[in-house]
Parts: C-alpha cells; sequence; structure tokens
C-alpha cells in the first residue's frame, strides 16, 4: 500500500527541514511585501521582499538596500524574527510551540530535531532543545547589555536599546544585518564594540553541541574529537586570517594603510571573524585589495561549524579533507586526529559535501556572469561564496544585481543554509545493502 504525501514526509526529514526554511522565508517576504513594513509606506515590490526575507532567515546578510532607511520598525521586527528562527532552525520554534501548548513531541519531530541539531541520539532530544533556547536567550541578552553601555549614550534610551538587542542577535545568529547604516564603519576604531561582536560571532558559530560538551566535561583532553577539531581548526582560521589579511591589506590607503598599528590589528583580525559567515565589515570590501579579498573567500567558503548557526563548507568538513590529502601524500592508510582514526564514512561525506559545495558556487557563479553581462567577474564570484556560505560580505554589488541574479542570490542563500546539510544527510542514508559486488577495475589518477 503505497504511503500518502504527509506520511513519506514524514520519513525524509531533510526535505521537511527544507519545506520548513520555504515556508519561513515566504512568510517573512509576504509580511515585508507589505507597505506596512516600508519606511515610506510604499511596497518594496516581492522580489526586494523575498530576497530580504531569504537572507534573513538564512542568516546571511545580503541586501538590496540600506535596513536601517528602508524598513519600518515592523519590517525590521519581521526581519530579526526571520533572523532569530532561522539561526536556530525553523523545528526548534515548532519544538518551543509543541512545549507551550504541552503538546507530546512525537519520534518524527524528534527525528527530524535529531537531523537539524546534527545529534546522533534521541535521547534527550527535547532536554536539549531546552538548553539550546536557554544558551541563546543567555548569550544574546549578555551581549544586548554589553551593547547597550556604549550604544545608549551614542543614541538615547529607547534607540541604544533597540539598536542593542537587534545586533546582538544579528551577531550571534550570524546574520549581519545592521541599523547603523554602514555595518560597523563607524565603530571600526571601537575596541569594545568590536570585541563584544566578534566574541557573539564565534560563540553563535562554533555549534551548540560543542558547548554542551564542554558544560559536561570540564576539560579540553575530555573533548570529543568533534569538539576539539572545531575549537583549534576555528582558531586557526581567525589567526592565520587576521594575520594575512593584516600584511597583505595594511599597506591600502583605501583600508588600513593611514590606520594605527594597533586599529589595523583590531580591523584585520574582525574581518578575519566576521568572514567566517557573519557578514559584518568595519571597513570598505570592495576597497580591499585582490590578495585580501581571497583570503575573504577562502574564509568565507570554509564558513562556520555543524550544528550552529553558521553557514559555510563546515571547520570540521574542511579538516576532514585537509587531513586525509595529507595522510594520502604521506602514504599512510588512517586519517588520524589527536589520536583517533576517522571512519570512511565520515571522509567519503566530507568529500561530498565539498563537491557539492564547489558545484554550488560555481554555478551561481556562471548563473551571475551571465545575467549581469559587464560586472566585474571577480565580484560575481565573491557575491557568490558569500551567498553559499551565508555570509553577507559584497564588493558593492547587491543593490544593482537584476531580478534573475536577485532570484538566484535567493535560491543559493537557501541552498546554503539548508541545501549542503540536506543533500548529505540523504545521501548519507543507509540504503539495501549491496547484493552484487563486482570485480575491481584500474583507473590512472593524476
Amino acid at each position: 500500500m503505497e504511503l500518502n504525501v504527509f506520511e513519506k514526509l514524514k520519513r525524509n526529514p531533510p526535505l521537511i527541514l527544507g519545506i520548513s526554511f520555504a515556508c519561513l522565508i515566504l512568510i517573512g517576504a509576504l509580511l515585508l511585501t507589505l507597505p506596512l513594513a516600508s519606511a515610506n509606506g510604499k511596497s518594496v515590490g516581492f522580489v526586494n521582499a523575498l530576497f530580504t526575507s531569504s537572507s534573513a532567515s538564512c542568516v546571511t546578510g545580503l541586501v538590496v538596500a540600506n535596513t536601517k532607511e528602508t524598513w519600518s520598525f515592523f519590517g525590521k521586527l519581521v526581519i530579526l524574527f526571520c533572523i532569530q528562527v532561522g539561526g536556530l532552525g525553523t523545528m526548534t520554534l515548532l519544538c518551543l510551540i509543541y512545549l507551550f501548548l504541552k503538546r507530546r513531541i512525537g519520534l518524527s519531530e524528534r527525528i527530524i530535531l535529531k537531523e537539524q541539531l546534527n545529534t546522533h541520539t534521541l535521547t534527550g532530544i527535547v532536554r536539549l532543545i531546552r538548553a539550546l533556547c536557554l544558551f541563546t536567550l543567555v548569550i544574546e541578552g549578555m551581549g544586548a547589555i554589553l551593547l547597550s553601555l556604549r550604544l545608549i549614550p551614542s543614541y538615547g534610551l529607547k534607540l541604544g536599546i533597540g539598536y542593542s538587542i537587534f545586533h546582538s542577535i544579528s551577531a550571534f545568529c550570524n546574520a549581519g544585518f545592521d541599523l547603523f547604516g554602514n555595518s560597523l564603519v563607524s565603530f571600526q576604531s571601537d575596541p569594545y564594540v568590536n570585541l563584544i561582536i566578534m566574541a557573539l560571532i564565534m560563540v553563535g558559530g562554533l555549534g551548540f553541541q560543542v558547548y554542551i560538551d564542554i558544560y559536561e566535561e570540564k576539560s579540553f583532553k575530555k573533548l570529543s574529537l568533534h569538539s576539539k577539531m572545531v575549537i583549534e581548526t576555528s582558531l586557526a582560521l581567525v589567526f592565520f586570517g587576521g594575520l594575512a589579511i593584516l600584511l597583505l591589506e595594511g599597506a591600502n590607503p583605501a583600508t588600513l594603510g593611514n590606520k594605527s598599528f594597533l586599529d589595523k590589528t583590531l580591523m584585520s583580525f574582525f574581518q578575519s571573524v566576521t568572514a567566517r559567515t557573519a557578514g559584518y565589515n568595519s571597513i570598505a570590501i570592495e576597497d580591499m585589495t585582490p590578495k585580501a579579498s581571497m583570503v575573504m573567500v577562502f574564509l568565507m567558503f570554509i564558513g562556520g561549524s555543524s550544528g550552529s548557526t553558521a553557514g559555510g563548507l563546515k571547520t570540521s568538513t574542511f579538516m576532514v579533507i585537509l587531513l586525509t590529502v595529507l595522510a594520502s601524500i604521506r602514504g599512510q592508510e588512517d586519517v588520524v586526529w589527536h589520536k583517533r582514526k576517522i571512519g570512511q564514512g565520515t571522509i567519503r561525506m566530507a568529500f561530498v559535501m565539498f563537491f557539492i559545495c564547489v558545484f554550488l558556487v560555481l554555478m551561481t557563479t556562471f548563473l551571475l556572469v551571465v545575467f549581469e553581462d559587464g560586472k566585474n567577474s571577480f565580484d560575481l564570484f565573491y557575491e557568490a561564496v558569500s551567498a553559499f556560505a551565508t555570509v553577507g560580505l559584497t564588493r558593492n554589488i547587491t543593490s544593482g544585481l537584476s531580478t534573475a541574479s536577485k532570484l538566484v542570490i535567493s535560491l543559493t542563500m537557501f541552498l546554503g543554509r539548508v541545501g549542503p546539510t540536506t543533500v548529505a544527510l540523504g545521501l548519507g542514508r543507509k540504503s539495501k545493502k549491496q547484493r552484487i559486488h563486482y570485480a575491481e577495475g584500474n583507473i590512472y589518477i593524476g
């Protein structure tokens, strides 16, 4: 007897996750289309609303118009709602609604939550959701309080509190939306604001499983292999990324050239952190040198960590691929990290993810080149990587994109948020046992 559509969906959690994000984007787009959402009382049009909703829901930060000037208070609330739900995950919101209504969370919902949170067990999944939401509330609350100490004196009590809450949520969720009108350029030499935003970005980008592991183990040595890999890789990328930007961009008068050494260092490391899918910028991205811009592309493509609010290839995936390549060069059979062997299934999935991500970036770039004839190809490539990795940095071309390109970028942001993981999970499912085994053939590589 054939399963109905609903039953088929229940048996395909990755597909449900994709549909739930699509619904969030559509709802946000419809609300942002309303004249009430616009600062001038006129609808921005469905395509612009869809683009903005996609960017907020997929915690990207690319915008077709200045957020501060374009949207009304209602519109900004819609954007903030999409950021928060998109950062935590749509199924997390559903779970919270179930808990609020005191409804039982069934097995199918628990399986979907497991897929979304990237956990390996259903045990304690509801307790994990509660801890996740409490952790998010505490971190965002602390960020808002700390930011308000600086923003209230500058913008007054009402705006200062509102700006603090908005930017704390946006930074923690790695969204990159701002209400200052120029991202963090106005605060480029302010270590207080920069360090708070950087801390929120890094905490949001490590992944909730890492913090649960830290809370339970209390010692780095006892952490899981995944947590160790995420922490060490993240710190290494921030350090070497910041150092590379400082060295390659330090003499550029359009960005860092006229700054003091301390300001250069702060701004370089801020860009290194924010390139890990956050999307804030304290310098003009379009004025950066090609060398430093390629460093940014590299950092954007890798992104944050699995199970976090960040996008991209993911730090653990990147590290598994790097370790595999190094092991192959050295002629080693096993891929080892911290005296632990990495399984062949994990390695295979890492390369599948890498292929999907590269293909998506190249296809997006190709379509943008087709639709944006005359625009700089590197700028379009930068935009494609930023959209895929849900970063939100741009070389100042987003607002001038055609309708077709806006739709392409919207789709890329959606796929970047849920697509690679969804596809990988689908491919990683156990299929029926292969009954026929064929003779091995030789293929020459390289």
